[in-house]
């Protein structure tokens, strides 16, 4: 069936399985042009709204086109909604014989090798990481897929999962033991014999790029790729298309040859003690930054004492680590893998303290734990431009952010080099069916200082509070830097102990994302204040959300090193980096913070956005229109009315 408009019909397929569902003409008119470009082999790029439906869109083109489709995702979260939910549920409404699979990357899937080499080593930071690696196993014994994600009884970010999986780096491939029972193999074979396979943007690089997790053989036997959250892409792109080396792949690489040397090649103490120098190496090279987490180019992280000699040590040490590794790697496999990877560390180390022509950013990003060196390209356009023409397939690229100003995809095209193509890409713009004028007021405070002022935080948290007691709680508070997020924090609940008033304040890093969304929902008063990690793919629905504040435009840093050798560049070309590439961006960001309030068509509520700059600016006139034609005001008392109509009845103790 070319045309999938019957499917949406009031008596259709998806309406009879579903109980609630309604056809949406944006939703079929989105799922004619995505059958259409499959049909043609050509490249869409579309915008759909929020509630538009394009989840079903385009799943059922793709499980009517009859080949192959690769669906990649921005997160696994949504990669699990898509594989064990949303695919089912058109597939049974369809009743095609569409066969599924799902691939993660490695590191998702329990390591039968590395389970059992540290389970026997018994080395743990803590008593809760023995217990846990004890469940995974056990967890390993009933499982049929090896995917973590179904492992209730161990949390996510459990340290033990990192000695219970394995990365590109310490795989043994084919030469591994466990190969017959490895769970990667098997989710790689199914992924090859499925019809549609579900992956995410970073698996989908990282195997178009490395050839490593089965990606290099899915791709070329695939008839569309289609990209939802698509407005990830060029970062994503970036991160994969370049080289990073981190002190803690250097001391993970270092751990795992010692334990390696253990079980294979005892009686060679020299290895051991090389271990422990290139640990050191790794460890002084991150210490030259003391307690600070900071992004620097490699032009400034020279000018810290000691970087550059430290960089040098650690090269040094690598050198004499592996020149001993190498007397000893035909002992074990284990082992073998070890010096290839030592080999291909000391390769990229090497590149990035002489780097080929090509155009690259050279930079460092310190954490609280780690550095690393990264080599990121100037732009990805022409790398990905050769992935799309590489074999006539069509190729759909979908977000609810895509577009700058009405319909202007200029920007996007640039980035991934869609912009040269010939034909050149169909582009659409679906907006929201929600009634935005009813059901939302966008409030622009009157009187703000500039972003920069020394009380800006303040004068943020002063505008929030009246607005979240109005509301009783249920608030977003989104802000653009981790320092004013503490700051704004800070405030809030001051405020609100000072009025006495009892609402739950939920503060980002207090657990993980998932943890803090699950307590907010649960609570249904609360008030969170978050950072950018809260700006996108958070999805709170009903009478939980009711007020989203935004402190400021999300620009980002002048200062980073990646946006300033970029800025440059433009320069260079007599372009305007802030018009071409600084605001275009902001306005795609500010857009994904925006559509955290209305989620349904039942959701009501206030978008307050702090920055005067929306207003007083010319540019500011971009991000105002491109943002949901939402009732404006600039008067608190309309946005602390229109509050007092959502919020439940103050409880009387």
């Amino acid at each position: 069936m070319s045309d999938p408009t019957p499917i949406f019909a009031v008596d259709g397929p998806l309406a009879n399985a579903i109980a609630g569902f309604r056809a949406r003409p944006q939703q079929i008119e989105m799922a004619q042009r995505i059958a259409e470009a499959i049909k043609g082999n050509r490249v869409l790029v579309a915008e759909a709204g929020t509630g538009t439906g394009k989840t079903f869109a385009y799943l059922v083109p793709a499980l009517l086109a009859g080949g192959k489709v690769i669906i990649s995702t921005g997160t696994k979260t949504l990669q699990d909604q898509l594989f064990n939910r949303d695919l089912p549920t058109v597939r049974g409404a369809l009743k095609v014989p569409v066969t599924i699979a799902l691939l993660k990357g490695r590191a998702n899937y329990v390591c039968h090798y590395h389970l059992e080499r540290n389970a026997r080593d018994g080395r743990f930071q803590s008593p809760q990481d023995a217990a846990d690696l004890r469940a995974i196993a056990r967890f390993a014994q009933l499982t049929q897929s090896g995917d973590k994600a179904e492992c209730a009884d161990v949390r996510e970010d459990s340290m033990a999962w990192v000695a219970a999986t394995s990365t590109r780096d310490n795989c043994l491939g084919q030469e591994c033991p466990n190969k017959e029972e490895c769970f990667v193999m098997e989710a790689r074979r199914n992924a090859m014999e499925a019809d549609v396979v579900v992956v995410n943007h970073h698996l989908f690089f990282a195997d178009v790029m490395l050839r490593d997790e089965g990606m290099g053989e899915l791709l070329p036997a695939c008839n569309a790729v289609i990209f939802d959250e698509a407005h990830q892409l060029p970062e994503t792109a970036s991160l994969f298309f370049g080289d990073s080396v981190s002190t803690a792949q250097v001391l993970e690489l270092a751990r795992d040859t010692r334990s390696e040397t253990v079980s294979g090649a005892r009686d060679c103490i020299a290895l051991i003690d090389h271990t422990r120098n290139l640990e050191k190496a790794a460890r002084d090279l991150r210490l030259v930054f003391g307690n600070e987490s900071a992004r620097l180019s490699a032009a400034q992280a020279s000018e810290r004492e000691h970087f550059d000699a430290q960089v040098e040590a650690l090269e040094k040490a690598l050198a004499d680590f592996q020149a001993v590794l190498d007397t000893q790697a035909q002992r074990s496999e284990g082992l073998a893998n070890c010096l290839r990877r030592s080999e291909e560390m000391a390769e990229r180390l090497a590149s990035w303290r002489k780097p080929e022509a090509r155009e690259l950013i050279l930079w460092v990003e310190v954490f609280a734990q780690s550095l690393a060196l990264n080599a990121t390209p100037l732009h990805v356009a022409d790398v990905f431009k050769r992935q799309l023409e590489a074999q006539p397939r069509a190729w759909v690229f979908t977000s609810a952010t895509l577009a700058v100003g009405k319909a202007d995809f200029g920007h996007y095209c640039r980035e991934l080099g869609l912009a040269w193509m010939d034909p050149p890409p169909l582009t659409a713009v679906w907006g929201s069916p929600f009634d935005y004028a009813q059901q939302a007021l966008l409030y622009a405070p009157a009187g703000m200082p500039d972003p920069n002022a020394p009380n800006y935080s303040e004068r943020v948290a002063g505008v929030a509070l009246p607005l979240i007691r109005a509301a009783r709680g249920r608030a977003f508070v989104l802000c653009t830097s981790l320092r004013a997020m503490r700051r704004i924090h800070e405030l809030i609940v001051e405020g609100l102990q000072h009025a006495k008033d009892e609402l739950p304040v939920l503060l980002q890093g207090e657990g993980s994302r998932t943890e803090l969304l699950e307590r907010f929902r649960r609570l249904g008063n609360a008030v969170l204040v978050a950072s950018q990690s809260f700006w996108e793919g958070v999805d709170v629905p009903g009478d939980a959300l009711s007020l989203v504040v935004i402190d400021k435009l999300p620009f980002a840093s002048p200062d980073d090193p990646v946006l300033a050798a970029r800025v440059e560049h433009m320069q260079r070309q007599g372009l305007s980096p802030f018009i071409h590439h600084q605001l275009p961006r902001t306005v795609i960001n500010m857009k994904q913070g925006a559509g955290r309030l209305i989620r349904s068509e039942r959701d009501r509520g206030v978008l307050c956005i702090c920055d005067p700059r929306m207003i007083d600016k010319s540019y500011g006139k971009v991000v105002w229109r491109s943002l949901p034609p939402m009732r404006r005001t600039r008067l608190e008392e309309e946005a602390v009315a229109f509050l007092h109509t959502l919020a439940p009845p103050r409880r009387l103790d």
